[in-house]
């Protein structure tokens, strides 16, 4: 089977490669065809459980304000968010008639709030121009065309090999210098195609089914290592590096990052399993959601970086907008042997000392509540501690911080407890969660790592090492905070790479 362009993976960068391709193609009255092959049963599995479901698609920042959330070289990224802006992604899908809005943090959604209207767009958007999508394709290898290989590197680029041969490379006043090469090469009968840029295609993708893709240029769209269900399982990165490409090591992002003690382990592994049983401490604190605290991270007792914004406890451990967004640095420190904790700060725009003066003054109106009386200092504690918290999170804060109760002894039989609130305050202003972990790539939201863009050319998406070959989303070494940036980075990666990828064969 034949393809002038092939996009191995169907998600979102993957599509948005295939369209612009075929856009360029058809809006310079070439016909050539562009397939997407996708491994899933259906195309775009990850967009359709990005936000849970209400998958937000970008963010309409401008480049100055979007580029300080890219956590992995943004330089690379400029020109592919130039080429499609975050704006020019809303405008796209709305021309498509997909409605928008625009949410605080400058977060786009679909106005439906359904991911299968940003899937139904992309892959109708592609239909349209005569994308062909082929689902159940499984690839397993890409290997380059003998008639590449046949030429010596150092002739490849006079022969236009770097553009894979088209007939524009062919004539004008390089034909004589590139009829010499041919000859020293001692090109064979099925070789002089070149002559007429008829170069043979320059890849064979091949599937796990027996069946074979043979194309001009190959758009490489598999995603990370992340949510492997959906289909990212890594394939890009194993291609990559068998093609000579260098592979920056991976490590989950965007991810929960687990307490000690959160969870009952049997070893001290740091990729901790979703599934891993919760301990009555991880029980005590699950589905407790926190708004406009600060959580900061501290790496061998200094801190790093810090947050302001929403955190939630879950069966994973913490998580969260501002959870997610500290979770990269952590991990990062975690595998390379680090001491990494979460210190949260529940009072966030209230001093230490003001806080004390506050709580001691709540105690006091307690004591002096009827409804008190005869009530129990351990009882009273929970009381005040309603006032400052939510109560949900009442029986894991005290389980964490038992200094904040001291039991006297007057006697064999008589015993007082004391409550001490400045332990409080304290407790409130710097809560310290030790790291034990992190959820592995199974809910990791994002791969931070990847194929080096080193070796690819950033205004194209195309590789230096092997021509024709084009990289575009998460299998590239580019990652970014949670808040639409991924997405978009997908996009406009993808769209550049499409674009290019169709140039070179008009």
């Amino acid at each position: 089977m034949r393809s002038e362009i092939v996009v191995i993976g169907g998600g979102a960068s993957g599509l948005m490669a295939a369209y612009h391709a075929a856009r360029t193609l058809v809006d310079a009255g070439v016909a050539a065809q562009v397939t997407v092959l996708e491994k899933m049963p259906r195309p775009a599995r990850k967009v359709m459980i990005t936000g849970k479901g209400r998958c937000n698609f970008t963010n309409v920042k401008d480049w100055n304000a979007f580029s300080g959330h890219i956590r992995s070289k943004p330089n690379f990224v400029k020109s592919a968010f130039y080429n499609l802006p975050s704006q020019a992604v809303v405008d796209w899908f709305e021309a498509f008639g997909m409605a928008t809005v625009v949410e605080r943090g400058d977060r786009a959604y679909p106005a439906s709030y359904h991911a299968s209207d940003v899937v139904d767009t992309l892959v109708n958007a592609c239909l349209s121009l005569g994308v062909k999508i082929e689902t159940d394709a499984e690839v397993a290898a890409i290997t380059l065309n003998e008639a590449r290989e046949a030429v010596a590197p150092e002739n490849r680029a006079t022969l236009g090999i770097v553009r894979g041969g088209t007939a524009s490379e062919m004539r004008g006043p390089r034909k004589s210098e590139i009829c010499g090469v041919l000859q020293a090469q001692r090109w064979g009968p099925a070789q002089q195609d070149v002559f007429r840029g008829e170069l043979p295609p320059g890849f064979s993708v091949s599937l796990t089914d027996g069946r074979e893709w043979k194309c001009q240029r190959v758009i490489v769209a598999t995603g990370g290592l992340s949510y492997p269900t959906t289909g990212s399982t890594g394939d890009g990165l194993r291609w990559a590096a068998e093609l000579g490409h260098r592979i920056v090591p991976t490590f989950p992002s965007l991810t929960a990052l687990v307490p000690k003690g959160y969870k009952i382990q049997e070893d001290k592994d740091l990729h901790i399993d979703r599934g891993t049983q919760l301990s009555e401490l991880g029980q005590a604190l699950c589905g407790v959601q926190l708004k406009n605290i600060q959580l900061s991270l501290v790496i061998e007792g200094t801190e790093t970086d810090s947050e302001f914004g929403d955190v939630d406890f879950t069966d994973g451990g913490l998580e969260g907008p501002v959870g997610f967004q500290l979770s990269r640095k952590a991990v990062k420190a975690l595998v390379n042997g680090s001491r990494v904790a979460l210190v949260l700060d529940l009072k966030p725009g209230v001093d230490p000392t003001d806080l004390t003066v506050r709580i001691k003054a709540l105690w006091e109106e307690i004591g002096k509540d009827p409804r008190s009386r005869g009530v129990r200092e351990k009882e009273r504690c929970r009381i005040l501690l309603g006032k400052l918290m939510p109560r949900e999170l009442i029986p894991g804060f005290m389980q964490m911080h038992p200094e904040i109760l001291t039991l006297e002894r007057r006697g064999r039989a008589d015993t007082k407890v004391w409550v001490n609130l400045v332990s409080i305050a304290k407790a409130l202003k710097a809560w310290q969660f030790d790291i034990a972990g992190y959820v592995g790539y199974e809910r990791a939201v994002v791969t931070a790592g990847g194929v080096s863009t080193d070796d690819f050319v950033a205004k194209t998406m195309e590789s230096r090492l092997v021509p024709g070959l084009y990289l575009c989303g998460e299998v590239l070494d580019i990652d970014a905070d949670t808040g639409g940036y991924n997405l978009q980075l997908a996009f406009a990666t993808g769209a550049l790479a499409g674009l290019n990828a169709a140039k070179s064969l008009i």
